[in-house]
């Protein structure tokens, strides 16, 4: 693909879309080489350090375009599945067969020694996580080891890119001295290091590798170079060489903080529009149509590896950024509003059955990174409620060690409150004659605004009343 100064979408005044055409792949067949030196039509050996979520459908994707793939990973469990040929993934749509077909055509394999991947290799892609401590500051302790685990093999012509999102500077401040401090070379000069941050989506990865354009920045020109001439050859939507690792680092962090900041900003209208009987889904979507307004959706709160954290990561290189740092206060804030508003509308909490549906951090993907439910599941039990879960993807056992008991679908249940924390489809079958007890459900997400409900059983959405929670016509 094309290696570009500046991305030639995403421009619009609509903010961009989810939903983008995949790119074709234009890629020739590739000459393999060794050493890999960037040059055009060629493939070398590329080893991918945390075989994950992320990691394995990089991994894939880089094979399938001629790339011989190491994939490393410290879990036994996983590095046996991916040498059998199997995708330990779930719910990633093609990984699979993706996964099935380059290990088959022997391009991709798997080991615990990362020291002799980054050896063999002529460029290494870390995607391990970095993820708060209990200060809300990075907690490095995987990538720190990751890192520690492949400098023994960074060799002379070696390519180390970091694809999990870090602090500002981090790249060239943290972890490109520590690669020259234990390969006793020079970065820049004779190895290359660069930061190019994953911009993927839970269950469209690899057609997302085909569509976002592939952000890329070195701690210096060579480093910049060799890492966008690598991308260049393994993806098939437009690599943007930006100007520094820093650029890079701070695009990930602007982009996800952005939402983060949105998505509170929805939180206040809808503070607002109960305020004054108003329904904020028919006002954003009336707001969204003039082209220069992109308003997110509210909500009980925002979940995941991303949104929550990177914030964080921004405020701990830039502190005192004080609209960043209200956001998080108002989004984390949303399941102590839902409880407050709960309380009186079932007599208290205290001892109170209640159900909360989804637990996972969003509805399709079973991962519980700072889900929302765990932060609701707790604060219910603090108030003294009883507190009962479900949710698709979980069983029983998982369930029940974060703090709720299992409930299953269809069954009758004394619960006096249901709160949904997840849009899933399910829940809109959810049949309120199971609950003879039913006094309010809270529909942290606004997906349930049609469902029936008895007489004497209060609906209250995020910034949707009673009176306007039915769509028109309903």
């Amino acid at each position: 693909m094309t290696i570009v100064a500046r991305p030639s979408v995403g421009a619009s005044m609509l903010g961009g879309s989810i939903h983008v055409t995949p790119n074709p792949c234009r890629h020739a067949a590739s000459r393999a080489v060794d050493p890999w030196i960037g040059e055009d039509g060629t493939a070398g050996t590329v080893a991918v350090v945390g075989a994950g979520k992320m990691g394995l459908p990089l991994a894939a994707q880089f094979a399938v375009h001629g790339w011989r793939v190491i994939a490393v990973d410290v879990n036994p469990d996983v590095v046996a599945s991916i040498n059998a040929g199997r995708s330990h993934v779930g719910d990633e749509p093609g990984l699979p067969e993706l996964v099935g077909r380059v290990h088959a055509e022997g391009r991709l394999r798997a080991t615990l020694d990362a020291a002799s991947a980054a050896r063999g290799a002529d460029v290494v892609v870390l995607i391990v996580p970095v993820m708060l401590n209990a200060e809300q500051q990075p907690d490095y302790r995987y990538m720190d080891a990751a890192v520690a685990s492949i400098a023994p093999g960074v060799h002379a012509g070696s390519t180390v890119i970091f694809e999990t999102t870090l602090p500002l500077g981090d790249t060239r401040r943290r972890f490109a001295p520590a690669l020259e401090a234990a390969s006793g070379l020079v970065a820049d000069r004779d190895f290359f290091v660069a930061f190019s941050p994953e911009r993927l989506f839970s269950g469209a990865v690899l057609e997302n590798l085909a569509v976002y354009p592939k952000l890329v920045g070195g701690i210096g020109e060579a480093s910049t170079v060799r890492a966008a001439r690598f991308y260049a050859s393994v993806l098939d939507a437009e690599v943007v060489a930006m100007s520094s690792s820093e650029a890079a680092e701070f695009s990930k962090l602007a982009d996800t903080t952005y939402r983060d900041v949105n998505i509170a900003l929805a939180n206040e209208f809808a503070r607002a529009a109960d305020l004054h009987g108003i329904d904020v889904q028919e006002v954003i979507a009336a707001a969204n149509s003039q082209p220069y307004s992109h308003i997110h959706q509210p909500g009980i709160g925002v979940g995941g590896h991303c949104i929550p954290v990177y914030p964080h990561l921004l405020l701990s290189r830039a502190p005192g950024l004080s609209l960043v740092e209200t956001a998080r206060r108002v989004n984390d804030g949303q399941v102590d509003r839902a409880l407050a508003i709960l309380d009186p509308l079932v007599g208290g909490l205290a001892g109170a059955p209640v159900l909360v549906l989804g637990i996972t951090y969003r509805e399709g993907v079973k991962e519980l990174a700072y889900s929302r439910a765990i932060a609701l599941i707790d604060a219910l039990g603090a108030a003294g409620a009883r507190v009962s879960a479900f949710d698709p993807l979980l069983d029983d056992d998982e369930v029940r060690v974060l703090g709720a008991e299992p409930w299953h679908w269809g069954d009758p249940g004394p619960f006096r409150a249901i709160v949904t924390q997840t849009a899933d489809r399910a829940f809109k079958g959810l049949d309120a004659a199971w609950f003879a007890d039913l006094r309010a459900v809270y529909d942290g997400r606004n997906s349930l605004r049609e469902l029936a409900l008895p007489p004497g059983v209060a609906y209250v959405g995020v910034g949707v009343q009673a009176s306007t929670r039915r769509l028109p016509g309903g």
